[in-house]
């Protein structure tokens, strides 16, 4: 959790909140496993959602700190985020 939060600036605390929040989605939804698929569904999609978020976001930060943050940018312009 040290290297990754020096290699990406991201404070400790931080990427350890992510985890836990990660963490207890997933307890969540073994919880729920015998209530309505629909609803479960939803709730599988959430998740990976936030997870894939995540892993976004440290990719980005870590091409800003290699020095991509100029082409990052033109290229978030250009795809309308």
């Amino acid at each position: 959790m040290e290297a990754v939060s020096r290699e990406i600036q991201v404070p400790a605390h931080e990427l350890e909140a992510w985890r836990r929040v990660f963490l207890e989605g997933g307890m969540a939804g073994l919880r729920s496993r015998g209530g309505d698929p629909e609803a479960q569904a939803v709730k599988q999609a959430q998740a990976k959602v936030g997870e894939l978020a995540m892993r976004l976001e440290l990719a980005e930060m870590l091409l800003e700190k290699r020095g991509y943050g100029e082409e990052l940018t033109r290229l978030k312009k250009s795809r309308g985020f």
